[in-house]
């Protein structure tokens, strides 16, 4: 079963997350960026929904990271935030995020996201 992190520090979306993606997926969860960091070297996710604003180290922080390490570099990134202003996104893009997504959602617009996401990595291989 393909792995997929939720990077969160409110636990309720990480939850949540598990609730609509959990039985298609194995859920790793992280409350935080440098957490996110270590669990995506670790355990290699075939993605990664992370937050933007959480303690330690936020999302924008830990994707530029995981997109500058060999070992992560590949691993999409879609950021899932409250934060829906067009400069926001447009700097997560730049620090490498793959898509955006914001809070609220919905379940299927989770899925497809997700579904879409994963149809480019086979699309490249």
């Amino acid at each position: 079963m393909n792995k997929i992190l939720v990077v969160d520090d409110e636990q309720h979306i990480r939850r949540l997350v598990n609730l609509i993606l959990g039985e298609e997926y194995h859920i790793l969860e992280a409350s935080d960026g440098e957490e996110a960091i270590d669990i995506a070297r670790r355990e290699g996710p075939v993605l990664i929904l992370m937050d933007i604003m959480m303690p330690n180290l936020d999302g924008i922080g830990a994707c530029h990271i995981l997109k500058s390490d060999d070992r992560t570099k590949e691993i999409p990134v879609v950021m899932l935030t409250a934060i829906g202003d067009k400069l926001d996104q447009d700097y997560a893009r730049g620090m490498g995020a793959d898509g955006y997504m914001t809070k609220p959602f919905g379940a299927q617009e989770l899925r497809d996201v997700i579904k879409e996401r994963l149809a480019h990595i086979e699309k490249d291989e």
